[in-house]
């Protein structure tokens, strides 16, 4: 019987429930067609909207700290694998040694360390603060609920104090479904009225709070990590002291904001490229060639050889005839104006006709340009040695290219 019971509260429950639905929606299209009048508050429709962009702005910014913190744990990654590198090729001989492991284990609790503050004061927080909307947002949607109930009863009263046949039964049952109806609108519409504006007004705090602590933890975190830095540079300028007597140069690249030609940019040598190495200065000055050799086969290509600049330099003046106290009668036929030559130390992939096309060991004959004023920086014109052999035609064959896709062999 219980259980009947129960089944039966339920079901009224539900038949209730169906029929509230059904007279609010009978309700909203008579107020939509202007046949019954709808109950407005300007101030509370301001506050919804201010609700729905204080939610919008807040879940963004929430989106957004998660995309930061998600960075700052990548760059732990990269500067730890970066460290473990650097432990790696640090020789146990090398002075220092125990000062840079120590280094290495600081930066990346200081990593931590910065992370997990970030988490603390200014995600929790966030998470915290979004966590109200969601309760206010249905009570909004309830308070809307109510108020079709409250604007139905008085409809409904209204219409049978107006009708001819009166039934004070009928009237009576209505004005206290009425007062009920009235009664609970205004409780949910007198918090939300204290509620919304509070929640407006207190964003401000929570955008200060919550940005000032990811500035102050940031500045702090970058103080530390810059004194580890400093302590990393005194480490390795110990080590150079140490080991001064092998120096070594880089070559410098042409800036990346030299003007370009065609206000285009070459592109820069790709990572692990001879270009983009350090160039070492080897002290060896190479033996002149036997004139038995240079009856012999020629050597090996310099494109195909890891002969040091400075040999591949007295290969190309070799096989050019070019060797500096010849008589130059072994000179072999080369463009007019011929300034030197370089060789492409990898592919560069021309954007223009006017451009050269080159691969890794093609060998360019440098040529002035004929207008000089022509010539942009970072940028030679010049002629693939394979093509003028073949065609000894300079205007088909000349092209502009970037220097830093070269290097200087002659």
């Amino acid at each position: 019987m219980a259980e009947m019971g129960s089944k039966g509260v339920t079901a009224g429950k539900i038949a209730s429930n169906v029929q509230k639905k059904l007279t609010r929606a009978q309700e909203k299209v008579l107020q939509k067609l202007g046949k019954a009048d709808e109950t407005k508050d300007e101030q509370f429709e301001q506050c919804v909207q201010n609700f729905n962009k204080q939610l919008t702005e807040g879940t963004r910014l929430q989106k957004d700290l998660r995309t930061y913190l998600a960075s700052v744990k990548a760059m732990h990654e990269a500067s730890k694998k970066l460290n473990e590198c650097l432990q790696e090729v640090y020789e146990p001989d090398w002075p220092g040694r125990d000062e840079a492991n120590k280094i290495a284990e600081n930066n990346d609790l200081l990593w931590l360390d910065y992370h997990q503050k970030l988490v603390d004061q200014a995600l929790l927080t966030m998470d915290t603060y979004l966590g109200q909307f969601p309760d206010i947002k249905s009570r909004i949607a309830k308070r809307g609920r109510k108020l079709v109930d409250y604007d139905s009863a008085r409809h409904h009263y209204e219409s049978l104090q107006t009708a001819k046949k009166k039934d004070e039964a009928k009237i009576a049952k209505a004005e206290e479904e009425l007062i009920k109806a009235q009664k609970v609108f205004e409780e949910m519409n007198v918090d939300l009225q204290e509620e919304l504006p509070s929640l407006w007004n207190s964003r401000v705090g929570f955008y200060v709070n919550t940005f000032q602590s990811i500035a102050g933890l940031e500045e702090n975190f970058h103080k530390e990590m810059s004194k580890l830095n400093e302590s990393l540079n005194d480490v390795l300028v110990s080590l150079e002291k140490q080991h001064g007597s092998n120096t070594f140069t880089v070559k410098a690249q042409p800036s990346d904001n030299a003007p370009a030609k065609g206000n285009k940019s070459p592109s820069p040598p790709p990572e692990g490229s001879p270009a983009a190495t350090p160039e070492i200065r080897v002290n060896h000055e190479p033996e002149p060639p036997s004139s038995a050799t240079a009856g012999a086969s020629l050597p090996k290509s310099p494109s195909q050889s890891s002969l040091p600049a400075v040999v591949v330099e007295t290969f190309s003046a070799t096989v050019n005839g070019t060797v500096e106290g010849g008589s130059g009668a072994g000179r072999l036929d080369l463009p007019p104006g011929f300034m030197f030559k370089v060789q492409a130390q990898h592919d560069y992939v021309a954007t223009d006709t006017d451009e050269l096309q080159l691969k890794a060991g093609d060998v360019v004959l440098v040529i002035p340009f004929q207008n000089p004023e022509e010539q942009d920086e970072g940028w030679l014109m010049g002629v693939k040695e394979s093509d003028w052999n073949q065609h000894k035609e300079l205007e088909k064959c000349r092209g502009v290219f970037p220097e830093n896709f070269t290097e200087r062999v002659q």
